[in-house]
């Protein structure tokens, strides 16, 4: 079965799918939506040969499996398939969405949907390593009438590389006061700045439904009290826990919509937004206690030391429909249809490319991800000085222009290498670091190694030859080089 332009699906927010490749494997339908933690592998189709003992045999690896929604979440589909030996999943919609029309038929006594499930991870996915997609019904119907025909599928599941041109679009979404971000709010404006131009980002506050929620009740009064604002309507967790002291879910709410509305003026004509980071950092200085969260006087300070007008975002604040009265706030609305349209359910959550980063909320990951999703050879700079260099280092690189742990080993651990030679002499060899200045081939006599740079004695006949294997460090400094012992 082939279909131009491949299935239309939506990839799974948690395993790992294998980027720039490809999955090529028989696909068995499990006849089961596989909540079970004991899975039935001898079940489903196409059927199998029967053993000895006369039961069908398991689906033999290595196999895709197809799965039916329904009945749990897709994180425990997907963990379960993984456990029973699958090498990827197929989640078979049992609904029509509405938008698909005639061209999907849902059983009797099912009405269709109106938005599409996402299948988000449930905070638990981190242990799932196999691929999974999720297919409409339109698509999975007719697969799952072939295996349950006793007719063999094959299915390639495929993953581009998000790395369309030469500009990298990615969003983050968090809260206010969401700790495990902090740091990243902290450091990111480095890159913003250092990435020039060369990237779109889009900030998105994490906030409830509180209509979907139950927090408008069905007497038009707000049920669940400071954790809401616009009468219910839009809410966010007690930082604190504590309804009657501290920060409120609805102080979270207001100081999301001010962050969305400077980030409106300030940030979402260039996607740069240097005057929202500074906000940022300028509040997480100044106001983020308990005392100064609601303290406008504190507020003000940080819009003024960030170069923003505090009556500019004032004036959208209440004109996209406030926090205080009983209407609608057309900016909250859209962080919901956001959410809910890219199916973020945790905090905090980035995508670069609209593909989830896999991983903490941290410069290196975020930075990392954001250098590999360039089109080829059109990397900005500090994605060729920096995006090579080791985890825990890529911030100072991006800060100061060039990597401090290949600077490191070039003025201390070069010094300490120890080189052994053996009798009669053989040829060994080793790769390490020079300044770029001394890039060519230059021949050193071993006394001269011995007293300038290894401690190690070497027969005075001895000649180290440095012939240099590789320019890609000359612009912070230094030049890879094979020393050759003869």
């Amino acid at each position: 079965m082939t279909k131009m332009g491949g299935y239309d699906h939506r990839v799974a927010q948690f395993g790992v799918p294998p980027y720039g490749g490809s999955l090529h494997q028989n696909v068995y339908y499990a006849d089961s939506d596989l909540c079970d933690v004991n899975v039935d592998t001898r079940k489903g189709y196409p059927t199998r040969a029967k053993d000895k003992d006369g039961q069908m045999l398991p689906w033999p690896s290595s196999f895709i499996l197809m799965v039916d929604r329904g009945g749990c979440n897709f994180v425990r589909k997907v963990r379960n398939a993984q456990h029973s030996g699958a090498a990827g999943v197929l989640i078979a919609d049992n609904t029509c969405l509405c938008s698909a029309g005639n061209a999907c038929y849902s059983d009797p006594g099912i009405s269709c949907e109106t938005r599409e499930p996402p299948m988000a991870d449930d905070g638990s996915g981190s242990d799932i390593s196999i691929p999974s997609f999720f297919m409409f019904k339109q698509d999975a119907d007719p697969i799952k009438a072939e295996l349950m025909a006793n007719h063999v599928v094959r299915v390639e599941m495929a993953w581009s590389l998000p790395n369309p041109d030469a500009r990298v679009e990615y969003d983050v979404w968090t809260t206010p006061t969401d700790s495990v971000a902090r740091n990243f709010m902290k450091q990111w404006k480095a890159a913003v700045v250092a990435l020039d131009g060369r990237v779109y980002f889009t900030p998105h506050m994490y906030i409830y439904d509180g209509i979907k929620s139950s927090c408008l009740g069905a007497n038009g009064e707000n049920q669940c009290y400071n954790l809401c604002t616009n009468n219910g309507r839009y809410c966010a967790a007690d930082p604190d826990s504590n309804l009657d002291q501290g920060i409120s879910g609805a102080d979270v709410v207001g100081e999301s919509l001010r962050r969305a509305c400077i980030w409106k003026l300030y940030g979402e004509m260039d996607g740069v937004g240097e005057a929202w980071w500074d906000y940022l950092n300028e509040f997480m200085f100044r106001c983020d206690t308990q005392e100064y969260f609601t303290n406008l006087d504190c507020i003000r300070d940080a819009m003024a030391q960030s170069g923003i007008d505090s009556g500019k975002i004032d004036d959208c604040m209440s004109d996209s429909g406030g926090i205080e009265d009983d209407t609608p706030n057309y900016i909250l609305e859209d962080e919901l249809t956001a959410k809910d349209s890219r199916g973020v359910v945790i905090v905090p959550s980035a995508f670069v490319n609209g593909v989830a980063i896999r991983g903490a909320l941290e410069f290196d990951v975020v930075f990392t991800e954001i250098c590999a999703s360039y089109l080829a050879g059109v990397e900005p700079d500090i994605c060729s000085l920096c995006a090579a260099c080791p985890d825990g280092h890529k911030y100072e690189c991006v800060v100061d222009g060039y990597c401090h742990l290949w600077h490191h080993h070039s003025t201390n651990e070069i010094r300490n290498a120890t080189l052994a030679l053996t009798e009669p002499p053989t040829m060994s060899s080793f790769t390490t670091v020079k300044p770029a200045a001394s890039s060519g081939t230059e021949n050193v006599t071993a006394d001269e190694l011995r007293h300038s740079e290894f401690p190690t004695a070497a027969p005075a006949a001895t000649t180290a030859t440095y012939r240099s294997a590789s320019a890609n460090m000359k612009s912070s400094g230094y030049v890879l080089f094979t020393i050759t012992m003869w």
